[in-house]
């Protein structure tokens, strides 16, 4: 398989504080890949080695194959950094064009390709306004442009969604849609899970530095499923007083809980071991029951990090002191 980017026990260390901590992961050609965590997990660390801003102290790190990062890599690269790149006195077209002629690019071909990416961010009536003018989501917009304008064949975007109001984020993820579809790869970090789980392939998720999880997004979330929750709505009070024989029942229920905030269902309830969830429907039918819904859980990307790791782990990491 080709690998648009490779990484072998990579390691980074600040002083006491091991940032990074021998992660491995692989981002095949042509997907959408997100290095998932909290604040202070490594993740921003991982992608500055990736675009050789920063050096590993231990492992390897491989782009499109056979690329080390650094001057070959970088342009094949689009990368948008967590912190502003911008020069905020510029006008918005001539930041964008001029970072093309930075790649590269003649000044005609930036230009043409900055008001395109202007038009298609929503942009174009900015154009002649400086950056500074702009708010920090449309700066965020502007830098997204600034970094694919060259047309790389591997986008790294850092904490991408900072910023931006729901609507925006919206734009930006059909961006990230139409970049896969025209054969890109797109590496992105963040701690916006929700984010994430909407237009993910593949996911790394680190806590402190460590790996903690790695795969296809419906694999993982498939994988998590089998852990036997099912929500449950009843028809009416009547329904649910016939069902609270089964509900007890410690053969097939382990556990009862109440719906989550916003959920629709009556509860949760947790499969007892060796259960099933034809068992439990039956049980219920059977007890006379009627229910209008019965729903297997599928966890959401933050639910199954926090049963990995934790809720310690899914909190913003400390750095120690230096």
């Amino acid at each position: 398989m080709s690998f648009a980017v490779a990484i072998e026990g990579v390691t980074k260390r600040f002083a006491d504080h091991v940032a990074v901590d021998s992660i491995s992961f692989e981002v095949p050609r042509g997907v959408v890949y997100g290095v998932l965590g909290p604040n202070g997990a490594g993740k921003s660390t991982t992608l500055r080695m990736i675009n050789d801003i920063i050096a590993p102290d231990g492992g390897t790190i491989r782009i499109l194959d056979t690329l080390a990062p650094g001057r070959d890599a970088a342009p094949k690269i689009g990368y948008l950094p967590e912190e502003r790149g911008l020069y905020p006195k510029m006008r918005v077209a001539e930041m964008i064009a001029f970072m093309g002629e930075l790649r590269g690019m003649s000044a005609r071909d930036a230009k043409a390709r900055a008001g395109a990416w202007l038009e298609r961010l929503g942009l174009s009536k900015w154009a002649r306004n400086k950056v500074q003018d702009l708010s920090k989501g449309m700066q965020q917009k502007v830098q997204f442009a600034a970094c694919a304008i060259h047309d790389p064949e591997l986008l790294i975007l850092d904490e991408p969604w900072s910023g931006l109001d729901p609507i925006n984020a919206e734009v930006l993820r059909d961006v990230v849609a139409e970049q896969k579809k025209a054969g890109r790869t797109i590496l992105f970090s963040t701690h916006q899970m929700e984010q994430a789980e909407k237009i993910c392939d593949e996911v790394c998720i680190i806590a402190r530095g460590k790996k903690v999880l790695e795969g296809g997004l419906v694999e993982l979330k498939r994988a998590a499923q089998k852990d036997g929750l099912v929500a449950i709505g009843f028809a009416d009070d009547q329904a649910r007083a016939k069902a609270a024989a089964v509900i007890a029942d410690r053969s097939i229920v382990a556990a009862e809980r109440p719906p989550r905030h916003g959920d629709t269902a009556d509860m949760e309830v947790e499969l007892a071991p060796g259960a099933t969830v034809d068992g439990l429907l039956a049980a219920l039918v059977g007890a006379g029951a009627s229910v209008r819904r019965f729903e297997v859980v599928v966890p959401t990307l933050h639910q199954i990090f926090v049963d990995r790791v934790g809720a310690e782990n899914a909190i913003v990491a400390e750095r120690s002191p230096s």
